[in-house]
């Protein structure tokens, strides 16, 4: 069993004193999104649990975690987003100096290929052009690629409660596929800098297809890194409960929405 903690909420960032006592218990109880009288309950025992995916925006405060983690010897890596967007997409983004000083720990503890980072969702609009994500992307891979060794991309999706949430701010992205040139000349400026800096590139759940570059879609619970950590084969399945297009290894998730604390406006969790 695989343990995503968590798509739906930052657990490193905002819940690790609740994760520790979850570890000490040997279990914990997760409640479906979409039926809150639907409750089960959950193995943390390492018998049960061949790794923990974490998705963090900051690693930083769930070092203490990762002490009995490490003690119980269960394997595991980190997905971290960095974006670094404007302050009215991401109000609480944390400290960028403090991001690379915990990717520079993180590494030193868990090796390159077990941090992933993710420049996720990109967003395209008046506020944050092409020009915008050329720089920002320029800057923050020439800081994180010394730390991770892959990036996950993905294009926004506008959920109805996130554009609910741009409606009343007056935000309007646009969607670059409808501009095939300028589209193209985003994929192949993602490419290109992806490997100049030595690191692969692979899309989440979305097919980023131009006449000139393709970014393949990869898995961000990726059974081919847990095996290599593993040192064993866990065997393929795909997550049936994920959106289409997902090609994540199948994983229980642990977190519950609307407890994020960074409380992005582009946010499907919130």
């Amino acid at each position: 069993m695989i343990i995503s903690a968590s798509r739906r909420t930052d657990i490193p960032l905002f819940f690790g004193n609740w994760f520790i006592q979850q570890l000490k218990k040997g279990h914990t109880n997760t409640t479906n999104p979409f039926n809150s009288q639907q409750e089960r309950t959950i193995s943390l025992n390492r018998e049960n649990v061949a790794a923990f995916v974490f998705w963090t925006r900051n690693p930083f405060p769930f070092f203490k975690v990762l002490d009995i983690i490490d003690k119980m010897k269960i394997p595991y890596y980190f997905l971290i987003t960095i974006n670094q967007y404007p302050d009215f997409l991401e109000p609480r983004s944390p400290d960028l100096d403090t991001l690379i000083k915990g990717l520079s720990l993180l590494k030193s503890r868990i090796g390159r290929s077990r941090i992933i980072w993710r420049y996720d969702p990109i967003i395209v609009s008046a506020e944050t052009p092409l020009t915008f994500h050329r720089n920002n992307f320029s800057r923050l891979i020439e800081m994180i690629s010394p730390f991770s060794n892959r990036l996950v991309v993905s294009l926004l999706d506008i959920y109805p409660k996130v554009k609910k949430r741009f409606e009343k701010i007056g935000f309007l992205p646009f969607d670059i596929r409808s501009e095939p040139d300028r589209f193209e000349e985003l994929l192949v400026f993602l490419a290109k800098t992806t490997r100049d800096n030595e690191m692969t590139i692979q899309a989440c759940a979305q097919e980023l297809n131009g006449t000139k570059t393709r970014i393949s879609t990869g898995k961000c619970i990726d059974d081919a890194l847990i095996n290599s950590i593993c040192k064993q084969d866990i065997g393929y399945q795909k997550d049936k409960g994920q959106r289409h297009g997902c090609y994540c290894q199948k994983s229980i998730d642990i977190g519950q929405y609307g407890t994020c604390g960074l409380n992005c406006l582009y946010c499907y969790a919130r």
